[in-house]
């Protein structure tokens, strides 16, 4: 094996290697994931479970994480729209 197939061999192994790890913080990372959507659920339910609606809550969650002002456009909005359609 001449010295550039060497070189050229020794950057794949190291890129090789740079995936592997790449793959298993993904898998980690996954993983994790997965434990943290089935904690959630299990809040959801527990919720549920003293007469909570968790589509409210869902609705709750996606306010607060919303900008106030682009809250405040849509509520104003959505008000106007029931009003026009005659929604109470």
């Amino acid at each position: 094996m001449d010295e550039n197939s060497k070189n050229n061999q020794e950057i794949i192994q190291k890129g090789d290697d740079k995936l592997k790890s790449f793959i298993e913080r993904l898998e980690r990372l996954s993983e994790e994931k997965n434990n943290i959507n089935f904690d959630i659920k299990e809040v959801f339910s527990e919720a549920k479970s003293i007469g909570y609606d968790p589509t409210i809550m869902r609705k709750i969650l996606a306010l607060r994480k919303m900008d106030v002002d682009k809250r405040l456009e849509q509520e104003t909005l959505l008000k106007t729209y029931k009003n026009a359609l005659g929604i109470y």
